[in-house]
């Protein structure tokens, strides 16, 4: 179990966009999503499990005290570089590529889903959630999306950064238009 002085030192090691979403996350008092994020970014890189996770959690909600209030909006998901390549550098297996997906919900509406695709074990990992509040937040309130939904554009600018970054392929089957039947990244044979 790490002492107070390790979990500071590993805190202030992630990346910004990381520690405002576990910050989200603590003032909307949702422990359990802040606990998640930290599982994921620490567990394969650090060996962060869950009882790790809730002693810095904790020391977050010390760290605001009275502040850590519900807030009506969930966190966004970090779409800097820093950030993405720091999740995907802590995945089990290596990563063979990076993919968006259409999703959509009755509440959100459509959205992107920015992947990790791992070999070894073959899995998805989910390194970033693209609502359009998301994308207005990244791409800044000066950007013209043209056309495209600005979730795309700015799934598709993260993606392909962290792509190039990882030197692996970037897939976004329709980065136009919603549509989650689009077809899926396949590694070449």
């Amino acid at each position: 179990m790490m002492r107070k002085a390790e979990r500071t030192a590993w805190w202030e090691q992630l990346p910004k966009g990381i520690r405002d979403q576990i910050d989200g996350y603590v003032l909307q008092d949702v422990m359990h999503g802040a606990v998640r994020v930290v599982v994921d970014v620490g567990l394969g890189r650090d060996g962060i499990g869950v009882a790790t996770a809730h002693l810095i959690v904790r020391d977050r909600y010390d760290h605001y005290g009275d502040r850590a209030v519900a807030v009506a909006s969930a966190p966004h998901s970090p779409l800097d570089l820093e950030s993405l390549a720091y999740r995907a550098g802590g995945f089990c297996g290596r990563v063979v590529a990076i993919e968006a997906i259409w999703d959509g919900g009755t509440v959100n509406d459509w959205f992107v889903r920015l992947l990790a695709i791992t070999a070894e074990p073959a899995r998805e990992h989910v390194i970033a959630v693209v609502y359009s509040t998301t994308a207005q937040r990244y791409l800044g309130e000066d950007e013209d999306a043209g056309t495209r939904p600005p979730e795309a554009v700015a799934a598709e600018r993260a993606g392909s950064a962290l792509a190039a970054h990882l030197s692996v392929p970037f897939q976004f089957a329709s980065p136009d238009t919603p549509n989650d039947q689009a077809p899926r990244w396949r590694p070449s044979t």
